[in-house]
């Protein structure tokens, strides 16, 4: 399994434990079912995201994983034209959307990973150039409206791994 990127450790440090062990195993869910995608990792305003993609660019992202101040998600970014007939998904956008997780054993059921690997497949069927799977940090949001890091947020922006 891929190692925790230390800029994306530092940035969870701000939440509960609780809050960052299931991010990490959200993250850890999706690189199982697509080991070589690239994450885009961001700091935001509201949110500490990373977006899975083939390439590096955010509009290929295929999944996401989001670190709210109580809870975590598990988005689809083309959700809306995945199967789902165990209704997991949750969301009335044209394309997003998104399981929301409060303990890691709601990532434990078969659908879960059913739903990363078609992501996955759909975005690798879509073209999504293959690149040697990277942690990128895009952006990190001086303003917070979600608890504020210890470690100094934003002091880098843009720096890549």
């Amino acid at each position: 399994m891929r190692r925790v990127p230390p800029d994306l450790r530092r940035f969870l440090e701000a939440y509960d434990p609780q809050i960052g062990r299931l991010f990490f195993a959200a993250r850890r869910a999706v690189l199982v079912g697509a080991p070589t995608a690239n994450e885009l990792i961001y700091d935001a305003y509201n949110a500490v995201a990373v977006a899975f993609s083939f390439t590096q660019r955010l509009s290929e992202a295929f999944c996401h994983v989001a670190a709210y101040r109580d809870h975590v998600n598990l988005g689809f970014n083309r959700g809306a034209g995945l199967a789902d007939p165990e209704r997991l998904l949750a969301g009335t956008g044209k394309h997003i959307r998104h399981i929301h997780l409060d303990a890691p054993a709601d990532l434990q059921r078969p659908a879960v990973h059913r739903l990363v690997r078609a992501a996955a497949q759909d975005a690798q069927r879509a073209g999504a150039a293959a690149a040697p799977p990277r942690s990128i940090v895009q952006s990190v949001s001086a303003r917070k409206r979600r608890p504020s890091s210890r470690a100094g947020a934003g002091r880098r922006t843009g720096r890549r791994k």
